[in-house]
């Protein structure tokens, strides 16, 4: 199905140009790179190079470079390290069953980058630097992407103060970087429902905040929900807003959906407190490809919980770049534990995350031209 993609990989390459390709001396053998891709666990394994830019206040950024993969050197008084200013993204490069390697909506996470660097007051990225980082890495590593069915080579591009700088403003020195991971699945034990931990006493934004930003103080305040929840024999966390606790938010690194049985889809309307995902995103766009509605509003977790007992709801699912879909099977707290229907994965779930993984994978057809073919 790539023949129907309407991205010109020449235009990904002209992005990649500015970044000098530095030599690598010491590159994974074959065999070892070969071992390390075949079966990684998420997000532990990492390819021979990174991309790496500099920013200075005045002259803006330069030195776009591709090099070898290696501990950054970074000053202890790094604003950073300090005061976390700092954001980041997560994509993921695809093998195709041609040869051919693949990005999926690049473009959704430069943008979104942009609005989480413009958060933390940190430089913007111009989107064709972020479009040509990531391009020049996947092509440098292009034999790291896996090529075993829903494994892939998980990007991270980061942004962060490294001007060594105790104050608290804006920096005046900012590094960026690509570093690529060949990763499995997200949850090791393949597609099964999963157990929710509803927390309402730890929050991981509020009001105003940075909850629709990447950041990672987003994802630190969100481990006391998760531990808590691992405690009582759960894979995830959801949060409920900080001022009511009253409304579902999101989980600590997944939007969520419920679906209806007359077929209509609700999440969680972006209120500036959840990350806008651009899995979340797609998933309502092939909702509405089907026909279906979807409602973006506040939920309260109450009447999440009645509609299922009811009946009303039939499936819950959560959804980001790293997970795709992930089946919900129980909404648990110290004051409940409610079924999501069966216990099961959800016909619909199960068809959506199908969908969207064939899409990815060049499987099926790309409707919204959402694939970026980089070589």
């Amino acid at each position: 199905m790539s023949e129907n993609n309407h991205h010109d990989p020449a235009a990904l390459n002209k992005l990649a140009e500015p970044f000098e390709v530095l030599p690598n001396d010491n590159p994974a053998s074959d065999a070892k790179r070969q071992e390390l891709t075949d079966k990684p666990a998420f997000g532990q394994v990492f390819s021979d190079n990174m991309t790496h830019m500099s920013w200075t206040k005045g002259e803006g950024w330069s030195d776009r470079r591709v090099e070898p993969y290696a501990p950054l050197k970074l000053d202890p008084g790094a604003s950073v390290l300090h005061y976390a200013q700092e954001c980041f993204e997560g994509l993921k490069a695809y093998h195709h069953d041609d040869g051919s390697v693949w990005l999926f909506r690049p473009d959704a996470n430069a943008n979104r980058f942009r609005n989480s660097a413009k958060r933390l007051y940190l430089p913007e990225l111009p989107v064709d630097d972020f479009l040509g980082s990531v391009a020049a890495l996947v092509k440098r590593d292009a034999a790291w992407v896996p090529t075993r069915r829903e494994y892939t080579l998980y990007m991270r591009p980061f942004l962060f103060a490294s001007e060594p700088f105790l104050g608290v403003r804006a920096p005046e020195e900012v590094d960026y970087c690509v570093i690529a991971s060949p990763s499995g699945p997200y949850f090791p034990g393949g597609v099964k429902p999963v157990n929710i931990w509803v927390e309402d006493t730890w929050f991981r934004t509020g009001p105003g905040g940075t909850g629709f930003a990447k950041c990672g103080g987003n994802y630190a305040a969100s481990l006391v929900g998760e531990y808590r929840g691992i405690e009582n024999d759960c894979e995830q966390v959801c949060f409920v807003d900080a001022a009511t606790k009253t409304y579902l938010e999101e989980l600590g690194g997944m939007n969520m959906f419920a679906v209806h049985k007359d077929g209509h889809l609700e999440t969680p309307s972006l209120t500036g407190n959840i990350l806008p995902g651009v899995t979340r995103n797609s998933i309502i766009q092939l909702a509405q490809d089907e026909g279906r509605d979807v409602v973006e509003t506040m939920i309260k977790l109450q009447d999440l919980l009645d509609d299922i007992k009811s009946g009303e709801v039939t499936e819950v699912f959560a959804c980001g770049t790293a997970a795709i879909i992930t089946p919900i099977g129980h909404f648990k707290s110290e004051k409940f534990d409610v079924t999501v229907g069966d216990g099961g994965s959800g016909e619909y779930t199960v068809a959506t995350r199908n969908k969207l993984l064939g899409i990815q994978l060049g499987e099926i057809e790309d409707p919204h031209d959402w694939m970026w073919k980089v070589c």
